[in-house]
């Protein structure tokens, strides 16, 4: 049954379509913008112009789906830029509702872009004389991110990205209690139909790197901030936290949940596949990307070749959505619509 490419196609298990892709654009102030990526070859920050005739050029090639992220003209320190509904993010999803109707536009729901320390949530002062364990908190003189203050305003923004014609909202910061809020937030504005996309297992992997550069969103180092994000993304050494994680994100009503990074986190797919019935959705990130990237302009491997493989991987791990920067690429492969 391996003898031709027919038979092989006659008994193929698993199929990567342009309809399981999801392409994620940056989007920046200005017109006529279009910053290269260093780290990201074949990525850009593009203004909202730029961003849409990326997005019909994508999706002439087969991908119906993006992501967008903002990268605000200025930042704050409670990252208020977020839910400005005249902010980047919002004018490109309107942008792209009146240019290119038929496409899916999700927006990434977090603080991270629009905070000047870079992280999810707003950060706070360790309470003042509270008894601190050995190994428990922010180590001592640092700030901590304070979730609970922060749940408002990632509904605000996700409410902000609905009124713009936002077709699903995706919290990436990993509070605890995030959903729930954004759910009730939607609810009480009447977006009561706009689905929660969680990032639900998101891991504190070294892997984000490139995306650091194109969304301008890495942890600035100053006094008490904290070097990274292990306080509130998950420890790669861990499974049985990613089910519950997922298991409290589905009861807060998320509609669709995330796995990210993804390669290295095949088997967390898997367990979840088995486990849940919503959508399942993985990240193939930043240095995934920028990985296989790098190979192929050694001449080290072929990069067509190994870009499908490695998506098609993913979904047969259990993803039934793969966000990815080599969405349009691979689109265009598989429609026969290269560029």
């Amino acid at each position: 049954m391996r003898r031709t490419e027919a038979l092989r196609s006659l008994v193929r298990e698993t199929h990567l379509a342009p309809d399981d892709l999801v392409w994620p654009l940056f989007v920046r102030p200005g017109k006529k913008v279009r910053n290269p990526v260093k780290s990201m070859p074949g990525v850009f920050q593009l203004s909202v112009d730029e961003l849409v005739e990326e997005a019909q050029a994508g999706f002439e090639a087969g991908v119906r789906s993006v992501i967008l992220f903002g990268i605000p003209l200025h930042k704050d320190a409670t990252g208020s830029g977020a839910w400005d509904e005249e902010g980047e993010v919002p004018q490109a999803v309107r942008a792209l509702k009146r240019s290119v109707p038929g496409m899916v536009v999700m927006t990434d729901v977090c603080m991270c872009e629009y905070t000047d320390h870079g992280h999810c949530g707003v950060l706070k002062v360790p309470q003042a004389g509270r008894p601190r364990k050995a190994g428990q908190g922010a180590p001592e003189g640092e700030l901590s991110v304070d979730n609970d203050a922060t749940l408002a305003l990632l509904a605000k923004e996700a409410v902000a990205h609905a009124r713009a014609g936002a077709d699903i909202v995706a919290p990436s910061d990993m509070m605890d209690g995030r959903v729930a809020a954004i759910r009730k937030a939607l609810d009480e504005d009447d977006y009561q139909d706009v689905p929660i996309l969680s990032y639900a297992a998101k891991f504190a992997g070294a892997f984000y790197g490139p995306f650091r550069d194109a969304a301008e969103s890495a942890p600035v180092e100053g006094p008490g901030i904290p070097r990274d994000r292990k306080g509130y993304q998950m420890d790669p050494a861990n499974w049985r936290e990613a089910v519950r994680e997922v298991a409290l994100d589905v009861q807060e009503g998320a509609d669709l949940v995330m796995v990210k990074p993804a390669v290295p986190y095949l088997d967390i797919l898997r367990v979840l596949r088995d486990r849940f019935e919503l959508p399942l959705a993985a990240y193939h990130v930043s240095g995934e990307y920028a990985m296989i990237k790098a190979a192929a302009e050694r001449g080290w491997i072929d990069e067509a070749r190994v870009m499908m493989e490695t998506l098609l991987c993913i979904r047969r791990a259990g993803a039934d959505l793969v966000l990815t920067y080599f969405a349009r690429d691979a689109a265009a492969l598989l429609t026969g619509r290269r560029r």
